[in-house]
Order: C-alpha cells, then sequence, then structure tokens
C-alpha cells in the first residue's frame, strides 16, 4: 500500500536564512531558492531549525515562506517550517503558509512545555482542521525536550492530512515501529543517518548537508531507490565526514553557513543566542571541505 507523503519523497533541503545588517536578505534568499531549482532540490524546507526560525519574529517567518514560495512559482515543492509551541500560533502560521501557496507545512513538536501523548494529538488535529494543507510532523526531541513516542505518532497519522514524519530521534527502533504501524512517509532528519533510514522504508530526507552538495545527496537516493546497493553505499561514506563536522562542530547553523561562506555563498552572520564558529573549528570545518573537495 502507498504511503500518504509520497509527494515529499526525495531530497528536500532545510534552507537557511540569509541575514544582512541584522535583516533578512530578501535578494539572497530568493538567490538560494533559483540555485536550488537549479541544482535539482526536490523541495525547500524554509523557517526549520536550520533556518533559525525561532529568532525570526512574526512578520519575518511569513514573509521568509511567502517569498520562497513566490520564487519557486512550482519549479520547487515548499515544505514550510509553521511549528509552535502555542497551537494557536501554529495553526496562524500554518494558515499564512497555505495563503502564501506552500505545498506541505512542517510542524515541529510543541517545544519547551513537554505535552502528555494527548496533548500531541490534540495539537496537531487542531493544526489539520484549520487548514487544508499537508502536514509533516517534526519529532526531534533533542530541540522539543520531549519525543513523540511512536504509538502516539501513529496515532497523529491516522488525520488524513497528517501525511509524513521527519524522524529526528536517530533511533531506528522508532522509525521501525512508525513504518510498520502506519502508513505515514518517513523522512531521515539525520543526514549521517538517511541511508540507514532508507533501508529500514524511509522515502527521503530533509537535509542540513543539502545546502552545499544537494546533487551528491540525491546520487545518494536514486541509487538506493535503483537497487544499486554499493553505489549508494559509496555516496553515505563520501558524505559522511561531511554531515558529521556540519552537524557536531556546533549547534546547527552555525556550521552550515560558515561553510556556505567559506565557498563563497555568503549568506550572513547567525542570530544571537547563536553565535559564529570558533577559528579552531573553522579549521577543522576547512580540512574537512578541502578533503571532500570543494575547496
Amino acid at each position: 500500500m502507498a504511503r500518504k507523503g509520497e509527494l515529499f519523497a526525495g531530497l528536500s533541503v532545510a534552507i537557511i536564512t540569509p541575514f544582512s545588517n541584522g535583516k533578512v536578505d530578501e535578494a539572497a534568499l530568493r538567490k538560494l531558492v533559483d540555485w536550488h531549482i537549479a541544482q535539482g532540490t526536490d523541495c525547500l524546507v524554509p523557517c526549520g531549525t536550520t533556518g533559525e526560525s525561532p529568532t525570526l519574529d512574526h512578520n519575518e517567518h511569513d514573509r521568509v515562506i511567502a517569498i520562497v514560495c513566490e520564487q519557486s512559482a512550482g519549479k520547487i515543492k515548499v515544505m514550510a517550517g509553521t511549528g509552535s509551541n502555542s497551537t494557536s500560533e501554529a495553526v496562524r502560521l500554518t494558515k499564512a503558509a497555505e495563503q502564501a501557496g506552500a505545498d506541505g507545512a512542517l510542524v515541529v513538536g510543541p517545544y519547551y512545555n513537554k505535552p502528555m501523548a494527548e496533548g500531541f494529538y490534540r495539537h496537531f488535529a487542531a493544526i489539520a482542521e484549520a487548514s487544508h494543507l499537508p502536514i509533516v510532523i517534526y519529532n526531534i526531541p533533542g530541540r522539543t525536550a520531549k519525543n513523540i513516542e511512536a504509538d502516539t505518532i501513529c496515532r497523529i497519522g491516522e488525520i488524513p492530512t497528517v501525511v509524513a514524519v521527519k524522524e529526528s530521534t536517530g533511533q531506528m527502533d522508532q522509525a521501525s515501529q512508525i513504518i510498520a504501524g502506519s502508513q505515514l512517509t518517513v523522512l531521515s532528519g539525520d543526514d549521517s543517518l538517511t541511508l540507514p533510514m532508507l533501508a529500514l522504508g524511509a522515502s527521503g530526507v530533509v537535509s542540513v548537508v543539502g545546502n552545499i552538495v544537494p546533487k551528491d545527496v540525491k546520487s545518494m537516493l536514486a541509487a538506493w531507490k535503483s537497487g544499486n546497493i554499493a553505489e549508494a553505499q559509496k555516496w553515505h561514506g563520501q558524505l559522511f565526514p561531511l554531515c558529521r563536522d556540519l552537524l557536531s562542530l556546533a549547534t546547527n547553523p552555525i556550521p552550515i553557513k560558515a561553510a556556505m561562506q567559506r565557498l563563497g555563498r555568503d549568506t550572513g552572520d547567525v542570530r544571537l543566542p547563536l553565535t559564529e564558529l570558533p577559528e579552531a573549528d573553522r579549521v577543522k570545518l576547512e580540512h574537512t571541505l578541502k578533503a571532500y573537495g570543494l575547496v
């Protein structure tokens, strides 16, 4: 039986938000969208973790999504980050993204207030009731302070417009339970675990490293889909050091923004409370980029 969210199979890239002089750099954001269209990225995810959504005010959040939808012009799908720990705010953000023309909404589990299972269900049910957009659950307990358990995700997945889950727990057992117990499309939320997740039955990835090497990530996905396991393993081995350093040197998106700056795609600094990558870590990043052949 087909899974519900296959429209989001493949490579979705959690894009950074470019800043200049403390403001969203709208021209750079449009250029970023154009670059991904040219690269063949399947879907863009604005205003996620990598997009520094916690530091965007409400107007900026809406504006970033609107620009990405407008610039995409139907040439690439848009899965807009519309989560909040306030259900009413998540509803408002999702309705705004729908009005802007997004193809789906990535909704993070409510952070900080640590709901019970029933609270998680009602949160997603309220968002689904208020919008026609396909909803992707974003489960990242390392950021939210509470895991959405697999049984609860499967229950939320019974809501017709909840179509997929971005699994960022790093727990293969949880991913397996969701795949076995629901019709949700499962997307890897960790670049280094994409190939193992595909082996379990996942259909793609919401990628950070795709900000700089989307074609390589797509090559790994295509090799797996075509049954060329050895080729997929080769791509995994090549990508792994890059994925590791971009997510371990410092809090995401600090390293990916530093890497983009080094590669001549300056997207501005991160916003406080995040700070720039320390010099010692920039040296490590330089070695990784050189080893990969990017510089």
